[in-house]
């Protein structure tokens, strides 16, 4: 596939709009100086829309797009629990952890850790959080991208790759967050029509140009193995969803961990004006996660029926991008870059403020002005992205499937990394000791029972570690005299409230939750 002069128009339109408009939301009133909070947390500024957006601006990413498309090229509409329990998954998070962050004004996970346990665990998840986000997440968003835009344009895998990694650095390194989260409502926007646009052409070609809802029809008449939502015990799929372990299982310990806990993804709610607005655009990100599988799902399940010899499942996608017509083709593609160079975008920013204000500022306290920890933020920002252009290719080249790489190293600090969390949340009797023990334990469980339960289930072994984590915890910090910890939470302080409008849009999205597994159970 190759990118005709008004595709190549389009997407040109939208790298100098996204860089002009970067550069324009960035710039400061006359006389401010940017300092940290500018930098990292966009002033703590941030309106609900441009929470929502950004935060799935910061979650799709090519490895979303493509893999989850060539998934369910093959197991179908069941890949996208990902998506729909997500959605619950950022309710949970706006209610119920959301707050806590925010009455504590913090910038940083770690430094969360850090005052509710000590520096020790502050710095030991520091560095944990840096070496996963350049070496595995970084990393991945590069090459998959980089992947993606070969599959579509013919480009060459390392040229590819050095552009995107340069065109995330031209618009985020000078404003920070700000630029990121005010231009990821273009981001998101793109996103959006270019799924539907290649959702409903691909449902047409099914039909033979009937329509959508004839195509749609068409593809639950000939595939109607790919609309099970739940995989039996004798399922080929099983070991990727583990039938009802999807809805009461470890998939819950990922989600919180993901979206409650992780810098890349909770700092755009900590940037937010109030915790209302915070609440409210997590919302809205719930509620696009609920019509993510729509425009990811269904093409993979079209490119099934269109083209049931691929090669390789992760072709699916770009297959059906073969029947856009030119300028459409465009517009799609430019949607697909968009995902990659926001998540790009994000990831750079959060690794700048973990090593800034988590580090640097406590190791160099002679000058930890404003103005020079927002230059250390750029340069580490610049840092991080070279380096991942240099490591992409020796570290996911040989990988049959990248997204291996990503839950083989994730994988096993999510359940260590929840259960540090909750802990600190709930139990004021957990110590700095026994919380390192959870986030250390979390690796050696689950290296365990991958090497001597290898037919666990990925999403049952993070649940039975997370188990064990917690029981670390509590045994370790029992085991010693109670510590003094000021900054333990006492959650009946925490004002959990949220507005009649938040509480009616959480209960449509359970209602339409509910309506989609009774209808593909």
């Amino acid at each position: 596939m190759h990118l005709g002069s008004l595709d190549i128009a389009v997407v040109a339109i939208y790298a100098v709009l996204l860089l002009v408009l970067a550069q324009w939301v960035s710039r400061e009133k006359p006389g401010h100086e940017k300092v940290a909070s500018d930098y990292f947390l966009a002033g703590r500024s941030l309106p609900w829309w441009a929470i929502g957006a950004s935060l799935i601006a910061a979650n799709i990413s090519a490895e979303q797009i493509i893999g989850m498309s060539g998934s369910a090229f093959v197991m179908g509409i069941a890949i996208g629990v990902y998506e729909w329990t997500a959605a619950i998954a950022l309710l949970i998070v706006a209610k119920w952890l959301l707050p806590v962050f925010l009455k504590h004004k913090i910038f940083t996970m770690p430094q969360f850790l850090e005052e509710r346990y000590d520096h020790r665990v502050r710095n030991v998840m520091a560095v944990f959080w840096l070496g996963i986000y350049v070496f595995v997440n970084l990393t991945s968003i590069l090459w998959l991208g980089s992947l993606a835009v070969n599959t579509v344009t013919g480009v060459d895998i390392t040229t590819g790759l050095l552009a995107l990694g340069a065109f995330a650095a031209a618009y985020s390194l000078y404003g920070g967050l700000k630029a990121v989260a005010l231009t990821d409502i273009i981001q998101v926007a793109l996103l959006v029509l270019g799924g539907i646009l290649i959702a409903i052409i691909s449902l047409n070609e099914v039909s033979g140009g009937e329509g959508v809802i004839a195509g749609f029809a068409m593809l639950v008449e000939r595939t109607p193995e790919r609309f099970d939502l739940i995989f039996s015990s004798d399922s080929p799929h099983y070991m990727s969803l583990p039938g009802i372990s999807v809805l009461v299982g470890g998939m819950w310990v990922m989600h919180l961990s993901y979206w409650g806990f992780n810098q890349y993804i909770i700092q755009r709610a900590l940037a937010a004006k109030s915790t209302r607005e915070a609440q409210k655009g997590i919302l809205f990100a719930s509620a696009l996660k609920m019509i993510t599988p729509v425009i990811i799902v269904l093409p993979g399940i079209a490119a099934a029926v269109l083209a049931p010899d691929l090669e390789a499942p992760d072709r699916a996608y770009p297959t059906v991008m073969n029947l856009l017509p030119p300028g459409v083709l465009g517009l799609v593609f430019a949607a697909l870059i968009a995902a990659i160079v926001s998540s790009l975008a994000s990831m750079m920013n959060s690794i700048s403020t973990i090593f800034t204000m988590d580090l640097y500022r406590h190791l160099r306290r002679a000058d930890t002005s404003g103005k020079h920890l927002v230059t250390v933020g750029r340069l580490v920002s610049l840092t991080a992205i070279v380096v991942a252009m240099i490591v992409a290719r020796p570290l996911l080249g040989n990988f049959a499937e990248a997204f291996q790489y990503i839950q083989e190293f994730t994988g096993f600090f999510t359940p260590g990394v929840c259960a540090l969390f909750l802990l600190g949340f709930f139990w004021p009797r957990t110590t700095s000791n026994g919380a390192l023990a959870t986030a250390l334990g979390s690796a050696a469980y689950s290296i365990v029972f991958k090497l001597a339960w290898p037919e666990l289930p990925f999403i049952d072994r993070v649940g039975i570690a997370f188990l064990l984590c917690i029981a670390t915890g509590i045994l370790v910090s029992l085991a010693q005299k109670p510590e003094a910890h000021p900054y333990a939470i006492e959650y009946r302080t925490v004002d959990t409230s949220t507005t009649a409008g938040f509480n009616i849009g959480a209960a449509v999205i359970l209602v339409l939750l509910g309506a989609l597994y009774a209808t593909w159970w």
